[in-house]
């Protein structure tokens, strides 16, 4: 197995245990309030406002422990250059996660035209946003594995 399918797997296990760990932190313990009738808009806002950073440094965290635990395993370094396969594999991936959030946007607009609650507008956006993630990294995957 490639180096490049070893951390796409570890980006899709570690999204998925990010926003599952996340999304339990949020409503168990709920820093920020509950989503409250009257105003929802706080409660959502907050909650993808906070996801943002905690995310960036959860995949820092997970990034950089992946290389070291790569490099001891395999004693073998990254590549630092991505040649034009990797290139256009991951153009690829990133035309795929981007037809993902549009539909996830125009579904997500549709709710609220349909006259449906500001908060379901919200859960269309963060879980849009977490299937364009997994989009791509399962479609580099998919791509390096079957090849272009």
């Amino acid at each position: 197995m490639s180096i490049q399918e070893k951390k796409n797997i570890v980006s899709l296990i570690s999204s998925f245990v990010i926003i599952s760990l996340y999304s339990l932190y949020v409503y168990q313990y709920s820093p920020f309030g509950t989503p409250d009738p009257d105003s929802p808009y706080r409660f959502w806002a907050l909650f993808i406002l906070l996801l943002i950073p905690v995310s960036i440094a959860a995949r820092i965290i997970i990034s950089i422990s992946f290389s070291i635990v790569h490099k001891i395993a395999t004693n073998e370094d990254e590549p630092s250059f991505a040649d034009e396969l990797d290139q256009l594999i991951e153009l690829k991936a990133t035309r795929n996660s981007h037809y993902t959030f549009a539909i996830g946007f125009i579904l997500a607009m549709v709710s609220i035209a349909a006259g449906m609650a500001p908060g379901t507008m919200f859960v269309i956006l963060i879980f849009s946003g977490f299937l364009t993630e997994v989009t791509d990294h399962a479609s580099q995957l998919y791509y390096y594995r079957k090849g272009v």
